[in-house]
């Protein structure tokens, strides 16, 4: 499909419900995500993460680590396997609103049931959701800002979101329902992704990182340092599903062009990876092994420049 380069989107982060759930997220409907627009409108880049204050303390979480040693050194590199949810696929069409938000909302609990553990073992606030908000308008308004036409995580002062346009979807579905759900899986993965880096105190280091550096390449770097990690941290989680959910056949092939397709495009800044590294670290967490930390097959900030270009 020759949108899916439009697919950089894909890291920004936002969603609204005023709360932050505590043991699983719900969807909202467009009208409660109109509602939940808050009081900082400002545009935010393309396709970003934002995290504003602390995330939520948890048992052996610290964040009074230097920057680099809580992107670098993360306890999340040195967990487990993730776990099977065991959840399935939703059995819904994605031609309506009402589709997608089915769809979604069964997706983010089998990421949050896969999320605990490794999240707790990283020391980290592993029962705090994300408040998941599947929309219908174009633009959007969160506490981290104003965001168009995306997909977004927004982290603020211990409460996080989701927000997840349902057109793009629907949309998508029209072309292929196969790779709408792909999309759609995906898309949720990656921005669960960002809420993992939040809640281990990675997110919030490299912005501050990204901020100190004094050149725009350098800022750009970490920034596909940071993206190519959640995606990777999406193939983790897929994988650790793939017994359960449908990673097969058609829905495989549409989801391998997905994630082969990915990144950055021409013309815009280079913020979350070539296609080729995007592919490269979305394998690496989909296809790790059992026996080896899955996460810590995700640490971007232990690979040289060449494969986060």
């Amino acid at each position: 499909m020759a949108t899916v380069g439009a697919l950089a989107a894909l890291a920004a982060a936002v969603m609204p419900n005023a709360q932050a759930a505590q043991t699983s997220g719900t969807a909202a409907t467009g009208d409660t995500a109109a509602a939940a627009v808050t009081a900082d409108p400002k545009p935010l880049p393309e396709g970003v993460a934002i995290a504003i204050g602390n995330p939520p303390a948890g048992d052996g979480l610290t964040t009074k680590s230097s920057t680099l040693n809580i992107v670098r050194y993360n306890k999340l590199y040195k967990t487990g396997a993730i776990p099977s949810s065991k959840c399935k696929q939703a059995n819904v069409s994605l031609r309506t609103f009402q589709g997608v938000v089915a769809y979604e909302n069964n997706l983010f609990k089998c990421l949050y049931g896969s999320w605990a553990l490794p999240l707790k073992q990283a020391g980290a606030a592993y029962k705090v959701a994300p408040t998941l908000v599947v929309h219908n308008n174009r633009t959007v308004n969160s506490y981290c800002g104003a965001v168009t036409d995306r997909a977004f995580f927004c982290g603020y002062n211990g409460k996080a979101w989701i927000y997840i346009p349902a057109y793009q979807i629907i949309n998508y579905w029209k072309q292929s329902p196969t790779f709408a759900q792909a999309y759609a899986t995906f898309t949720l993965s990656h921005e669960y992704g960002h809420h993992v880096q939040w809640l281990t105190g990675i997110l919030g280091a490299s912005w501050t990182r990204q901020r100190a550096f004094s050149t725009y390449a350098a800022q750009l770097e970490e920034s596909r340092r940071r993206e190519l990690q959640a995606s990777c941290l999406a193939g983790a989680v897929d994988g650790a599903n793939k017994r359960n959910y449908p990673f097969s056949g058609p829905f495989m092939v549409q989801y391998n062009y997905l994630v082969q397709n990915s990144g950055d495009i021409q013309g815009y800044p280079r913020d979350h990876g070539s296609f080729k590294n995007h592919a490269f670290w979305v394998t690496a967490g989909f296809n790790a092994k059992h026996t080896y930390t899955v996460a810590g097959n995700c640490n971007t900030w232990n690979a040289s420049s060449a494969y986060v270009a």
